[in-house]
């Protein structure tokens, strides 16, 4: 995941009342990560906002900061039952994944000791980091919520231990409320930031009062922050036959940028890239006539490509296009990029280094 700004429809840890009203703002601001919270509207009111994010073309997420535990099942249920894409929070994961298991939902769970609402995080730096480091070992967890800036300890050095620690992304939750919380979860690895009370409060800098304008602030901060990012991004480079020698040059001029992300290639490119440059971190999967081009499908549809670089080429014959056109199709779905040709290719690397 590149770093990313998920907007919570939510103030003092439960959703606002208005929520159905506010995202229309929200939208309008140009967000499409957007989440609520288990607490403060009933089911009926968070399945239409789930329902209308999904319509915009957003991925929507529900965060759990119930304490009781047959609450939290519950709102696992509740996830399962409104079909959000990720959920968020929690402390109770060898629970809720028997829940969620058979859905196609990405889970975060909250590291440490959850106390109180508005949540804190309570424990010493090493007693989350041996929390976050078991989390992220459980196979259907996907990444972790961390609620770094409720800690009363040293924040800076606690979200660069539980990104050190876990190969999955981590999200940094909980009173971020100025531009350099935000860079400096960047700065520690962290994959998304969640942002709700603050902008409500108008906490950032913006020309004019008002949510949409505040959103446009986070935006303009979150590229700011981006820039300053040290996770690696996950790019799938492909080619076409006729066009590999081409990805080989192109990749040979972007090497130090591309030394470090995280590669993912079908079979025939990942191996000639590998032969080539033996210092890339490369994950292969299937050759794309054997269901490669579908194995990045799926990693799109779950979010899990920062970027598709896919040198087509343009005299092939038109059987070829159709694994493209639907890698296309569903990149503009999930809002991935995807680009073609070595000169658009060049400026997805400029934006990453």
């Amino acid at each position: 995941m590149s770093f990313k700004f998920i907007f919570m429809l939510t103030s003092n840890d439960s959703t606002i009342p208005d929520a159905l009203e506010k995202l229309n703002e929200v939208l309008a601001g140009g967000v499409r990560h957007i989440g609520f919270k288990d607490i403060g509207l009933p089911f009926k009111e968070l399945k239409l906002l789930a329902d209308k994010i999904r319509e915009a073309g957003g991925r929507s997420y529900l965060e759990v900061v119930s304490l009781d535990a047959d609450r939290e099942l519950e709102s696992a249920e509740a996830a399962v039952k409104l079909d959000v894409d990720c959920l968020l929070g929690g402390t109770r994961a060898k629970e809720v994944i028997e829940i969620i298991r058979a859905n196609p939902i990405r889970y975060f769970p909250f590291p440490g000791q959850i106390v109180g609402h508005p949540s804190e995080l309570q424990g010493t730096v090493e007693e989350i980091v041996e929390s976050a480091r078991s989390l992220a070992a459980l196979d259907r967890v996907h990444g972790l919520d961390l609620l770094a800036y409720r800690f009363k300890g040293d924040v800076t050095k606690l979200m660069s231990a539980v990104c050190g620690v876990s190969s999955k992304p981590v999200v940094i939750a909980g009173s971020i409320d100025r531009e350099n919380r935000i860079k400096a979860a960047a700065q520690s690895g962290a994959s998304a930031f969640t942002v709700g009370t603050a902008a409500f409060q108008g906490s950032f800098p913006a020309d004019k009062d008002g949510l949409v304008p505040q959103i446009r602030s986070l935006m303009a901060i979150r590229s700011r922050a981006a820039q300053l990012s040290t996770a690696p991004r996950r790019i799938a480079l492909v080619a076409h036959n006729r066009r590999k020698a081409l990805l080989n040059a192109w990749v040979g001029r972007h090497l130090s940028t591309l030394a470090n992300q995280r590669i993912i290639c079908t079979g025939g490119t990942g191996s000639m890239l590998r032969e080539t440059y033996p210092s890339l971190i490369i994950d292969r999967l299937q050759r794309g006539t054997r269901g490669g081009d579908q194995q990045l499908g799926a990693l799109i549809a779950t979010g899990e490509l920062d970027a598709i670089i896919f040198f087509a080429d343009p005299e092939a014959n038109y059987s070829n296009d159709v694994d493209l056109i639907a890698l296309t199709r569903l990149s503009i779905m999930h809002d991935t990029p995807i680009v073609c040709s070595p000169a658009a290719a060049d400026l997805v690397m400029l934006s990453f280094e």
